[in-house]
C-alpha cells in the first residue's frame, strides 16, 4: 500500500472521527450535558447539535421520563416491636438535567436510601394492624420526605407505593387465629339474630293470630246474640199475632162453645196421659166435673176478652 492511500484512509478515519464529535443526535425525553474544557457548558435538548472538536464534551446523559425505581426490603420495627419487612416501588423524574448532574454523584441511589430510612422512621411510629390500615398515609411521607430531599437535585419525586408488608410466620399465625376467630363471631351474631328475627316474627304472627280468632269469635257472639235477638222477636211477635187472632176467634160467633169443647178435650187428653204413665194417680176430687172446669175456663177467657175489649176502645 502506498503512502498516498495511507494518508488517504488516515484522512477519511479523521474525517469520520470529527463527524461523529461534531454532530450529536439527542432523543426525544432525553437531556445531554456537554462540558467545554471540562466545565459544564450547555444541556442539549431532543435534536440535531453540533459541538467544538476537542473542545466540547458529552459528560451525562438523562432521561426526563419518569423512572421506576425498586426500593429493596427492609427490616421495620413496629412501636408495639414487631419486627415486618417493607418493600416498595418509588417513582420520579428529572425535572433539571444539570442539577442532576452536579447536584448529586447518584440521584437514583440516594433517592431509594431516603425512601427507606423514610420507611423505617414512619413504621416505628406506628402499631402492627395500622401499617395495614394506613398504606395511604405511609406513601404520601415517604413522597413528601423523599421530594423534600431531592429538590435541590433537580428531581421530582411523583409517587411511592408500598408493595409488600410481611410480619413473622408466628404473627401470620396469631392474625390467621384471630380472624378466623372474628368471622366465627360474626358467624354467630348473624346467626343469633337470624333466630331472634324469627322468633320476633313468630311472636307477631301468633298475635296476629290471637287478635283475629278474637275478632272472629267476637263477631261470631254478636252475631249469634242478634240472631237471638230477632228470633225471639220474632217469636214474640208471632206469638202476640197468634194471641190476637185466637181473640178474635172467640168473639166471631160460635168461638166460645168451640173454646169450650177445646178446653174439656185437652183436660180429658192429659188426664189419658196421666193415667198411662203412672201406676199411682192421684185422682182430683171434681174429676167427673168436667163441666165445672169449663165453666171456670170460660169465666177466664171471659175476663180476657172484656180486658180486651177495654183496651182496643182506649
Amino acid at each position: 500500500m502506498s503512502f498516498g492511500t495511507v494518508m488517504l484512509l488516515g484522512l477519511i478515519g479523521l474525517g469520520f472521527w470529527v463527524f461523529i464529535n461534531v454532530c450529536v443526535v439527542v432523543p426525544q425525553k432525553s437531556a445531554y450535558i456537554v462540558q467545554r474544557f471540562g466545565k459544564y457548558h450547555k444541556v442539549l435538548d431532543a435534536g440535531l447539535h453540533f459541538l467544538i472538536p476537542f473542545a466540547d464534551s458529552i459528560a451525562y446523559r438523562h432521561t426526563l421520563k419518569e423512572q421506576a425505581l425498586d426500593v429493596a426490603p427492609q427490616t421495620c420495627i413496629t412501636r408495639d416491636n414487631i419486627t415486618v419487612t417493607v418493600d416498595g416501588i418509588l417513582y420520579l423524574q428529572v425535572m433539571d438535567a444539570g442539577r442532576a448532574s452536579y447536584g448529586i454523584n447518584d440521584y437514583q441511589f440516594a433517592s431509594t436510601q431516603i425512601a427507606q430510612t423514610t420507611m423505617r422512621s414512619i413504621i416505628g411510629k406506628m402499631d402492627l394492624d395500622k401499617t395495614f390500615e394506613e398504606r395511604e398515609a405511609i406513601n404520601s411521607a415517604i413522597v413528601q420526605a423523599v421530594d423534600k430531599a431531592s429538590d435541590p437535585w433537580g428531581v421530582k419525586v411523583t409517587r411511592y407505593e408500598v408493595k409488600n408488608i410481611v410480619p413473622p410466620q408466628s404473627i401470620k399465625d396469631a392474625m390467621e387465629k384471630q380472624m378466623r376467630a372474628e368471622r366465627e363471631k360474626r358467624a354467630m351474631i348473624a346467626e343469633s339474630e337470624g333466630e331472634k328475627q324469627a322468633k320476633i316474627n313468630r311472636a307477631e304472627g301468633q298475635k296476629q293470630e290471637t287478635i283475629a280468632y278474637s275478632e272472629a269469635e267476637k263477631q261470631k257472639r254478636i252475631n249469634e246474640a242478634e240472631g237471638s235477638a230477632f228470633e225471639i222477636e220474632n217469636v214474640a211477635k208471632a206469638t202476640a199475632e197468634g194471641i190476637r187472632e185466637i181473640a178474635n176467634a172467640i168473639n166471631q160467633p160460635g168461638g166460645r162453645e168451640a173454646v169450650n169443647l177445646r178446653i174439656a178435650e185437652e183436660y180429658l187428653q192429659q188426664f189419658g196421659k196421666l193415667a198411662s204413665k203412672n201406676n199411682t194417680m192421684i185422682i182430683p176430687s171434681n174429676l167427673s166435673d168436667i163441666a165445672g172446669v169449663v165453666a171456670t175456663a170460660k169465666k177466664v177467657l171471659d175476663e180476657a176478652s172484656g180486658k180486651m175489649k177495654g183496651e182496643n176502645i182506649s
